[in-house]
């Protein structure tokens, strides 16, 4: 079992806590035997073991802790669908929110709903039931939607830097620039090259052989999760993950940077110090969300390739399930709060609901 600290709780409670955590560490050995009777008549088969599927552990060494972890991740979900919800409901509302910026913060919204319900109805399924199965095609499935949205949300939040650079370096040429037409294609281009990016990782996995028991460490199937439960080589896999990382969310990142240099310093070349503060405080809401997306990740990057033995698995685990629901949990705060068009177009999209309902 794992240690945790049981200060102050009294013997009995201590005795229920090991009462629980062997009847679920009973039901989940029971599950591997299972899967593993499953998978031995496979390979006795000489047959692949994708048929038997997968089983999701969940956070592994917090298993006994899954019902309350269950508590925060579902509170966290339920806000960012209901934030993001009227979030998109305010700006499809409201005709004078039909602008670039927040069409693009709309879209932002949406990938944010599809990434976390990607991911936090399975995991509060598997920590509430202990329905931890999966099998293979849902598993690829799951992963091709979150990576795929991920791209996405990167792609968006590029989008909106190339909003701001065209706002604020050529205000004149803005309506010029950023047209209807100019907007579809941009927004097709990112789910375009989201989906070239992602699709050929469902066929790098489907042509591996698995013999194993197809046990993941995790509360969703992920791309190299998936390729190391094969007895192949997943060199390419590798090879092709850490290409997919740089084209998508490496390049991103690079060009995002590019446009607030050249925000930064058309900005202090501006000769009033009211028309900067009010040139940074337009930005100020979507650098807080770049901030939010990308620092996170690269921490989980960097901790997970130079901490991997040092911190303890369920840290990463902990991190990527945080890291798909606190950014969209608090991203339409972050806008509610900090943009006032939002802030007023969700007052008068609520006093008509509520005139309505008269």
């Amino acid at each position: 079992m794992t240690n945790v600290d049981l200060g102050g709780i009294s013997t009995c409670t201590l005795n229920e806590a090991q009462t629980v955590d062997q009847i679920s560490q009973g039901e989940w050995e029971k599950k591997i035997m299972a899967l593993s009777s499953a998978s031995s008549t496979a390979v006795g088969n000489d047959s692949d073991t994708r048929a038997t599927g997968c089983l999701l552990t969940g956070i592994p060494g917090l298993e006994h802790l899954h019902v309350w972890l269950s508590i925060p991740f579902c509170t966290m979900y339920a806000v960012a669908l209901a934030g993001n919800g009227i979030l998109i409901c305010v700006i499809l509302s409201q005709p004078g929110l039909h602008e670039p910026m927040y069409i693009f913060l709309a879209m932002l919204a949406s990938a944010d709903i599809l990434l976390s319900t990607s991911t936090m109805p399975k995991a509060l399924a598997n920590f509430w039931l202990g329905s931890s199965h999966i099998s293979f095609d849902g598993c690829l499935t799951q992963m091709f939607f979150i990576h795929f949205l991920f791209v996405a949300d990167s792609a968006v939040l590029l989008a909106m830097a190339f909003d701001r650079f065209v706002a604020i370096c050529f205000p004149l040429r803005y309506t010029i620039v950023l047209t209807s037409s100019v907007i579809g294609k941009i927004v097709a281009a990112a789910l375009t090259r989201s989906f070239i990016i992602m699709f050929p990782s469902i066929f790098l996995l489907k042509r591996l052989h698995y013999c194993r028991i197809n046990v993941i460490a995790h509360t969703f199937c992920e791309h190299m999760g998936i390729a190391r439960l094969s007895c192949s080589d997943i060199s390419i896999n590798v090879w092709y993950g850490l290409a997919a990382a740089l084209l998508s969310t490496g390049l991103d990142i690079i060009l995002i940077t590019v446009s607030y240099i050249h925000i930064l310093r058309a900005v202090f070349r501006l000769p009033s110090r009211n028309a900067r503060s009010k040139a940074l405080s337009t930005c100020g809401s979507h650098v807080c969300v770049i901030l939010l997306f990308y620092i996170p990740a690269l921490f989980s990057v960097f901790a997970y390739r130079f901490g991997g033995r040092h911190i303890p698995h369920y840290v990463h685990i902990l991190l990527a399930n945080l890291y798909v629901v606190i950014p969209p949990m608090l991203n339409p705060i972050i806008y509610g709060v900090r943009t006032n068009q939002i802030w007023e177009g969700a007052k008068q999209m609520f006093s008509h609901l509520a005139q309505e309902s008269k």
